[in-house]
C-alpha cells in the first residue's frame, strides 16, 4: 500500500510530505514514476514530495497516514533506512 504522511518538513521554501509503500520499493517507485515523482525525490525509503502534490497523491489512492504510522509500517515491513549517524555513520 502507499503510504503519505502530511506536509509539515520546512524545507527550501515549502513544506514536504513522505511518500512510502509498506509492501517494497518497487511498488513506491512505480507509484512515483507514473504520477511525475522526479527520482531525485527519493531519500532511502520514501520520496519527499511538495505540499502541493499531497492532494493529487491522496486522489491518486495513497492513503494519508500520520508521520509516525508512516515510519513504523516501514519498520514493519523491514524496510525503514535511517540515516547514516542513526547506524553509527556507516551508509548502506
Amino acid at each position: 500500500m502507499i503510504l503519505i504522511d502530511p506536509p509539515a518538513v520546512p524545507r527550501w521554501d515549502r513544506l514536504w510530505s513522505h511518500l512510502a509503500s509498506d509492501t517494497s520499493y518497487d511498488e513506491v517507485h512505480a507509484f512515483a514514476a507514473a504520477h511525475g515523482i522526479p527520482s531525485r525525490g527519493w531519500d532511502r525509503d520514501h520520496y519527499d514530495v511538495p505540499a502541493d502534490a499531497y492532494d493529487a497523491l491522496v486522489a491518486a489512492g495513497a492513503r494519508p497516514v500520520s508521520s509516525r504510522e508512516l515510519a513504523v509500517a516501514l519498520r514493519a515491513a523491514g524496510l525503514r533506512r535511517p540515516k547514516a549517524a542513526a547506524r553509527g555513520g556507516r551508509d548502506a
